[in-house]
């Protein structure tokens, strides 16, 4: 992002409906869920785990999670190592890339204590609740896909469209309809999804899924074992209506996705039972990705549990290096990091903002931070792609958080169909993209615009394969197409103005420097 300013909570979706196609299957295809103690194989470079260590779902009810980060990024963390068990506390996995080492203690001083140990930087705990005490806040579904508007669209699509991609108003809003006429993207190219998991078996998903970059990254430690990367049961679908936005195959059937012949891959680091994104999951798939060949990054969430963490507080410091030391790494080692800006229809270019919201694995508490101290990662960490949604107007979205100066650039999330109706033969406001179990579904959310991003720098990459993540950003802005604030903003048409943007065409805080343009990225 271009200025350290918050976003709103996890770009949860606001779902539009879950959608079924008749005839295709009605439950998630099969997944397994991780196992209790960490299985490592083919884990991050330069990563470790502690032999025989406890899992998240393993550890005491009274432990914590931590992390501790070194002073030398590229040091021996074996004096600090020693120093966790004399606290009392269990090293979980130590990722000496960037000198970060999660680990669990029941020891409520742990933190303190090891924040006096020579050559710790900084610690803190990732949550404010047990390792086994924690509460869902999944959004349920609103509206289906019906069969006949699947029938009805499939009927409607035109030669070289996927069966519903008729419905798809949001691939000729960044002209990825076009784009498709040029290229689809490279088959060297992979997306790394951050979030709640991937269903690998969908007919959209799998052709172009990326098995080897995948894993689960819960409780900060990599595994594939067991297809571990994908959502089981009754687990949140966000993740892989993120990934269909973004690779869905262009095969004839279903939807398409913004880069329909590039790879996607799934890095599981939303909790199964709750949908928390806890930051030592974010930081193991933010290294995963970087050391498994992954271009460009998604990540459509906050980190829990904090939706601002401030500087001034000595545990959420540790959280905000933490996960910024993980995003940093993935850009130097060639990964565009992108993520949503947030749903709270908030201005965010304020010096204070108040959070009621925080934390939310235990009891919130009302709370007013400075935005020059408190930062919602990963959205605002330096280097990070920061997306506002539009609707099928092309106006932002009616929840999209906004400011000049925070968000980078525009894609399309989707909005309420009352506020923003997409044009015919397209039905719906929200975004329609694949789900678990072969099923289709529609969602709105800035979760939904950050996939269409990642997709177009996926475009760029693959247009530009020797680029650095550096010039794939510098191109993904270059190529935007420029968009005009939109004052008076009065999205629900209630004759109030609801939100006002500042600053030009070229650069202001509802679009940044305008909408991704799909069909720039592959011809220039």
């Amino acid at each position: 992002m271009t200025a350290p300013l918050a976003r709103s909570r996890r770009a949860l979706a606001l779902p539009l409906g879950v959608a079924a196609v008749a005839a295709l299957a009605l439950l998630p295809g099969s997944a397994s869920a991780r196992p209790a103690l960490p299985d490592t194989s083919g884990s991050a470079s330069g990563a470790s785990a502690a032999s025989g260590s406890l899992g998240a779902q393993a550890a005491d009810a009274s432990s914590m999670s931590y992390v501790i980060n070194l002073r030398s990024k590229h040091g021996s963390s074996r004096e600090v190592e020693k120093a966790v068990a004399k606290a009392g506390g269990t090293v979980v996995i130590a990722y000496k890339q960037i000198g970060v080492i999660v680990a669990h203690s029941a020891n409520p001083d742990f933190a303190k204590t090891l924040r006096k140990v020579r050559g710790v930087a900084s610690a803190g705990a990732t949550r404010t609740a047990p390792l086994s005490a924690q509460a869902d806040d999944a959004t349920d579904a609103e509206r289906t896909l019906t069969a006949a508007e699947a029938r009805k669209a499939a009927g409607g699509a035109k030669a070289g469209q996927d069966e519903l991609e008729p419905l798809q108003w949001d691939l000729p809003a960044i002209k990825a309809d076009q784009a498709h006429k040029v290229s689809l993207g490279s088959r060297d190219v992979t997306v790394g999804v951050l979030d709640s998991g991937v269903d690998d078996t969908h007919p959209d998903i799998a052709p172009n899924f990326d098995r080897k970059a995948s894993a689960s990254c819960l409780g900060g430690v990599p595994t594939q074992k067991g297809d571990a990367w994908r959502p089981v049961a009754k687990e949140s679908d966000h993740g892989m209506h993120v990934a269909g936005t973004i690779a869905a195959a262009k095969n004839g059937t279903g939807v398409t996705g913004v880069a329909p012949g590039v790879k996607v891959a799934s890095l599981k680091v939303a909790e199964p039972a709750t949908g928390m994104y806890y930051t030592e999951a974010v930081v193991c798939g933010f290294l995963w990705a970087a050391d498994h060949g992954v271009d460009v990054t998604n990540s459509s969430y906050y980190t829990d549990p904090w939706l601002f963490n401030c500087t001034t507080d000595a545990d959420q410091k540790a959280l905000v290096d933490a996960v910024g030391r993980a995003t940093r790494y993935a850009e130097r080692k060639g990964a565009v990091n992108v993520a949503a800006a947030g749903n709270a229809e908030t201005d965010l270019a304020q010096e204070e903002l108040v959070d009621d919201s925080s934390p939310d694995d235990t009891t919130p508490t009302k709370r007013t931070i400075k935005t020059a101290d408190c930062f919602d990662i990963p959205s605002q960490l330096p280097g990070v792609v920061t997306v506002s949604a539009t609707g099928a107007k092309g106006l932002k979205s009616s929840y999209s958080n906004y400011g000049k100066g925070v968000v980078d650039i525009a894609a399309p999330g989707g909005d309420s169909t009352k506020y923003q109706p997409p044009q015919a033969p397209a039905v719906n406001g929200g975004i329609l993209s694949t789900l678990p179990g072969n099923k289709f579904g529609y969602k709105s959310g800035t979760s939904m615009a950050s996939p269409h991003v990642a997709g177009v720098a996926a475009l760029v990459k693959s247009a530009h394969p020797h680029a650095s993540a550096r010039q794939v950003k510098a191109l993904l802005y270059r190529e935007a197409d420029a968009t005009e604030c939109t004052n008076p903003y009065d999205i629900d048409g209630d004759g109030k103005v609801d939100a006002v943007c500042e600053g030009g065409k070229n650069k202001n805080g509802f679009y940044g420097v305008g909408m991704a343009d799909a069909l720039d990225a592959v011809r220039k």
